[in-house]
């Protein structure tokens, strides 16, 4: 039994010998790695830096350059980790990664689907740009500033200060409508006015109200047409312009600041607004026509 403890000593003083002399011959490989591993984190954190500041002015869009920084980093960090494990003596390993890549996308192409999707969405929409940082974007049933775009989704925010976050994938495939890419939006809005009014003088009042406040642009000047004969009005729809960098402003005050001024003009000219006539038919003119008179005759005369 004393040589049996005796051989298990012996034993572990060789192996533990063994692996220390193993660790001392794959320490200036592991050293190496880890230079490695921290001169690929700050040359991909300097090469992300210096494309921010290469690109960041405004002929280029924020939202690219960030989503170019981005990828440029992360693909920097994988290249270093392959050398690492390459030095540390893992070339195998790390051929085996590269090898495997093509049947580990096949693979993980279904289990991951969706982020692949995103990202290469991503990348479309940062090379495409359909909308730069700021601008103001409808896509489905949501409106809003653009804030961001990351490697899965695009973030809005809405108008009632929501944040949104969409799939890359849903704003490459959906119709996007971008407000702000020309600066300028046709608006309109209709007043329907009796049909004893002078149609010509409302239109030339209409345009002489709105002018001054409407965006001109040129070639574009507000216009006025008759558009239904309704039943209690003649219809008439007024296009104009306005400025939509900044679309709460230039959109929607706007236009809710050219209808009040139109309806007072109109009002204080002399223009009669009707509202819309109900008519009721009454098919059996044999039959009374059931009215119900709930005022009694103090209500009519009070005085009385």
């Amino acid at each position: 039994m004393k040589d049996n403890a005796q051989n298990f000593t012996v034993g572990l003083q060789n192996s533990l010998i063994h692996y220390w002399n193993v660790f001392l011959q794959s320490l200036p490989r592991v050293v190496l790695a880890l230079l490695i591993l921290v001169a690929s984190f700050y040359i991909a954190t300097y090469l992300a830096n210096l494309i921010r500041k290469k690109f960041d002015s405004k002929d280029h869009d924020p939202l690219f350059v960030n989503f170019l920084s981005k990828t440029s980093k992360v693909a920097l960090i994988i290249v270093g980790i392959i050398l690492a494990m390459q030095a540390m003596g893992l070339s195998g390993i790390a051929q085996g990664l590269l090898a495997g890549a093509g049947l580990s996308a096949f693979i993980f192409g279904f289990a991951f689907k969706d982020i692949a999707e995103n990202f290469l969405g991503g990348l479309i929409l940062a090379f495409n740009r359909p909308f730069s940082l700021d601008d103001t974007i409808q896509i489905r049933d949501f409106t809003g500033h653009v804030k961001a775009l990351n490697f899965r989704t695009t973030h809005i925010k809405t108008f009632d200060e929501k944040d949104v976050f969409l799939p890359n994938s849903i704003v490459v495939k959906e119709p996007l409508i971008n407000f702000t890419r020309d600066g300028q939006i046709r608006l309109d809005f209709v007043v329907g006015i009796a049909y004893e009014d002078d149609i010509t003088q409302a239109i030339s009042l209409i345009i002489k109200t709105i002018s001054p406040t409407a965006t001109i642009i040129k070639g574009k000047e507000p216009f006025t047409v008759v558009e239904e004969l309704a039943t209690s009005t003649v219809n008439l729809r007024t296009y104009f312009w306005a400025d939509t960098f900044d679309y709460k402003k230039g959109v929607l005050e706007i236009k809710s600041d050219i209808i009040q001024l139109v309806k007072e003009v109109l009002v204080n000219e002399g223009f009669s607004l009707p509202s819309d006539i109900q008519e009721i038919k009454w098919y059996d003119p044999k039959k009374p026509f059931p009215i119900d008179i709930m005022n009694t005759k103090d209500d009519f005369f009070p005085n009385r």
